[in-house]
């Protein structure tokens, strides 16, 4: 059982070469966990923290509504942004500068076999590093992610979430908001969610900019102690 989680930085990055990668990784984590069955063997499998940043992109899940995307092509280009139709679960959400995007490759196995409790651990480390910020964060029941304001007619997103899992291992994550574009997310219907607004650590700070270094090395240590682990 391996309880070490390689964290990688691959700063701005296309949303696309980074779903390849996502997907090599995963395929070969998989790949060693089947080797391992079939031989009998009992090789560790690795997991990784990937933190990245994406160019304007828009992606939808596969249980997602493509009506909740409310650009055609022209506009979306005339935007900057991108468009792709993705293997996660959830509908559609925005990624762009300024947010902080986690992507978990994790062999559950090295953990805990409960895919809701890895849902709600990395929401745990959202909230707790929202908490360093003297901010009040939660869950709302039905709708994964983190909110503020639940409960209220001023309940708004800052952090959304969708993963993939096979042979309990994971892909794909959650993006926080911290310093981003919020503008970006009045094209879409975010999460298929409608009457419901989306914000940010620098807005709810009031703040010119915040340290995105610093939010990830909060996100870390609360991810590292929930899971048990050590980042590497």
């Amino acid at each position: 059982m391996n309880k070490k989680i390689q964290l990688q930085d691959l700063g701005n990055r296309d949303y696309k070469s980074t779903w390849e990668y996502q997907e090599e990784l995963f395929k070969d984590i998989v790949d060693l966990k089947i080797k391992n069955r079939r031989e009998e063997l009992d090789l560790p499998t690795p997991n990784y923290l990937i933190f990245v940043e994406h160019p304007h992109v828009y992606t939808l899940g596969k249980s997602g509504d493509l009506e909740n995307l409310l650009l055609n092509e022209k506009q979306l280009e005339a935007k900057g942004a991108t468009f792709y139709k993705i293997n996660r679960g959830g509908d559609i959400t925005y990624h762009g500068p300024g947010q902080i995007v986690g992507y978990p490759i994790l062999d559950l196995e090295n953990f805990f076999t409960d895919i809701h409790k890895y849902l709600r651990f990395l929401e745990e480390a959202i909230i707790l590093t929202l908490a360093e910020y003297g901010l009040e964060s939660g869950r709302s029941e039905g709708e994964t992610g983190v909110w503020l304001g639940v409960g209220t007619p001023f309940a708004r997103k800052i952090c959304a979430m969708g993963v993939r899992a096979s042979r309990w291992v994971t892909m794909h994550g959650f993006a926080l908001n911290v310093n981003v574009d919020l503008g970006y997310f009045d094209n879409i219907i975010p999460c298929g969610i409608r009457g419901k607004s989306v914000t940010s650590l620098q807005v709810e700070l009031g703040v010119e900019k915040v340290d995105e270094e610093e939010v990830k090395a909060k996100i870390q240590k609360h991810l590292a102690e929930l899971f048990e682990a050590e980042l590497v």
